[in-house]
């Protein structure tokens, strides 16, 4: 019997699910998908990562009585003016695939020299369904657009994003290593600091 606390996971990603069960793994928090509960997904209608992170972990929370941590996250591109943004998962069209997303963003990309990019992500935290006052948490991972696909790890724009500083995608890297490093490790470092801090962990 798990002594953990149950905690579900706003997302039907798995590739998500995956990533903080690592991240959490060395707190007292269990986390749960919300596919474990038949949740609906929320309509995503907010216009900033932020709103859409709160609209996610209040569907979450409401409907299973539960604490909630939702992600919003997304890859911002400078020659794009900012896109694809809060837009990432469907910016190939709805139900899109992450391979039909990453083939649509360098096609976009065909000739660009300003490759410049950033992954963006939120998390958002709430004790119940009705919580006022989320818990926030914002990061961001520099790199740029590379010109085809490389490595076999990680999940969606990761293949096509170039880390600053690296020669290699965030797909080449380790999952250890991706963790340390990426706009979603760090969010959730912040997390958990503002956990310590306001007495949840």
């Amino acid at each position: 019997m798990s002594t953990k606390q149950p905690i579900v996971l706003a997302t039907g990603n798995a590739g998500k699910v995956k990533e903080f069960a690592q991240l959490l793994s060395q707190t007292p928090f269990e986390v749960l998908p919300q596919s474990q509960f038949e949740v609906a997904e929320a309509v995503e209608d907010g216009t900033t990562f932020v709103e859409n992170a709160i609209i996610k972990a209040r569907n979450a929370a409401r409907a299973t009585g539960l604490p909630a941590i939702a992600d919003d996250s997304g890859i911002e591109v400078d020659a794009l003016a900012g896109r694809p943004g809060i837009y990432s998962a469907r910016f190939a069209g709805e139900g899109a695939s992450a391979r039909d997303n990453w083939v649509k963003l360098l096609a976009d990309m065909e000739g660009q020299s300003q490759r410049s990019a950033r992954f963006q992500c939120v998390l958002v935290y709430l004790r119940h369904g009705e919580d006022p006052s989320p818990v926030i948490a914002q990061a961001s991972w520099e790199g740029s657009i590379t010109d085809a696909p490389r490595g076999d790890e990680g999940h969606g724009y990761d293949p096509v994003f170039r880390v600053a500083g690296d020669q290699r995608t965030a797909a080449e890297l380790s999952a250890d290593e991706k963790n340390t490093l990426s706009h979603r490790g760090k969010a959730m470092a912040q997390l958990l600091e503002q956990f310590q801090a306001k007495g949840i962990l």
